[in-house]
């Protein structure tokens, strides 16, 4: 919206030509999304408090999360409002990929709304059935799936690139609709199941969206992308206005999502945001990457995953409690320090998948 202001009146105003630099987009995308989300935390904190859409505790679980149950839930809807806004302001709305990321934000976060609203505003406690929850969820990862093969251009935009080698690039044909359903979908529930200390699942994701706006402007420009070796997406560059205002609507989230939460994100925004990554991540045709710089994420689901096939076949349990945040807290390690460690080791992935850009 503002480049298209910007360029109108370049002709009269030279300096507005810094619109048509993408770092600087990114930039102030980052800084508007995380001035919205401080502007709009109090406000909706309140608002969710007056509705009693509080955080439900399980019984079952770390005895010190108790004092939460009641804590305002739904506050992805503070995060989604400012990347979207953010996003419209500051990137190029003639470009698909900047439409099909938004797209997915809102549809699996509207997914997660539904849910979360049902259970905590209606009180429904088995909000939307996990069966219609996947359903939704896997028609819209099958329609953005769907859309990217088809408007497809180019052979790199459909081939499944290996990090580390420059040469080895697999044509994936239609089984890329597959693989870019099972991204999004995989990483929306992945990014849910994290999402369950304070600040746990949403620094990982500032940290990967800022990565992934290195990958997409990279990626978007002819020069760099062939001499890095990666997949030249006419484009995508325009995805790191997207990932800006992503990491800065997290920060802005953070400040009060931060232990002690005031409030938690719920469905609405884990769901979206894992959507969100995963569809930016298979845009830029960086899926391996990907799981390796949200290798916390995937930690986390596989946790669930063993502690659910141990306990069908054998009748034990691998870990104390699943995901695998819960068995350190059981062990008595604090929460502060599970979220902390877990946020290290998200950076020292985020780097590992940086360094993949030279690496190869």
């Amino acid at each position: 919206m503002l480049l298209e202001l910007a360029d109108w009146m370049a002709r009269h105003f030279t300096a507005l030509h810094l619109f048509q630099y993408i770092t600087f987009r990114t930039i102030m995308a980052a800084l508007t999304a995380l001035a919205m989300s401080l502007l709009l935390g109090p406000g909706l904190i309140m608002r969710l408090a007056a509705l009693k859409a509080g955080q439900v505790v399980r019984s079952d679980g770390p005895q010190t999360h108790l004092v939460k149950a009641g804590t305002p839930t739904m506050g992805g809807v503070m995060i989604l409002l400012a990347i979207a806004i953010a996003t419209l302001l500051w990137a190029d709305l003639h470009n698909r990929y900047v439409w099909i990321v938004l797209a997915v934000l809102i549809a699996f976060g509207a997914v997660g709304f539904y849910d979360d609203y049902k259970k905590l505003v209606l009180k429904d406690s088995r909000g939307l059935a996990s069966r219609w929850k996947y359903f939704w969820q896997s028609v819209f990862g099958l329609a953005a799936a769907a859309f990217l093969y088809k408007t497809a251009a180019l052979p790199a935009e459909t081939a499944l690139y290996v990090p580390l080698f420059k040469q080895v690039a697999l044509p994936l044909g239609v089984l890329f609709v597959v693989v870019a359903y099972f991204m999004v979908v995989g990483f929306s529930n992945a990014v849910n199941l994290t999402d369950g200390l304070d600040g746990l699942a949403i620094m990982p994701s500032v940290l990967v969206s800022g990565a992934l706006g290195v990958f997409a402007y990279l990626a978007g420009n002819k020069v760099f992308s062939e001499y890095l070796g990666i997949p030249s997406i006419p484009g995508a560059g325009e995805l790191s206005i997207f990932c800006g205002a992503m990491a800065g609507a997290g920060l802005g989230f953070l400040w009060f999502n931060t232990y002690p939460a005031q409030v938690f994100m719920g469905d609405v925004g884990a769901l979206a945001i894992g959507a969100a990554l995963a569809c930016v991540a298979v845009i830029v045709r960086q899926e391996i990457v990907l799981i390796v710089m949200g290798g916390v994420f995937v930690l986390e689901t596989v946790s669930v995953m063993l502690q659910v096939a141990s306990f069908k076949l054998t009748g034990k349990r691998i870990f104390r409690m699943a995901p695998i945040h819960h068995h350190f807290e059981l062990k008595g390690w604090p929460e502060p320090r599970v979220i902390v460690r877990f946020w290290i080791i998200s950076v020292v992935l985020v780097l590992i998948g940086l360094a993949t850009l030279k690496v190869r």
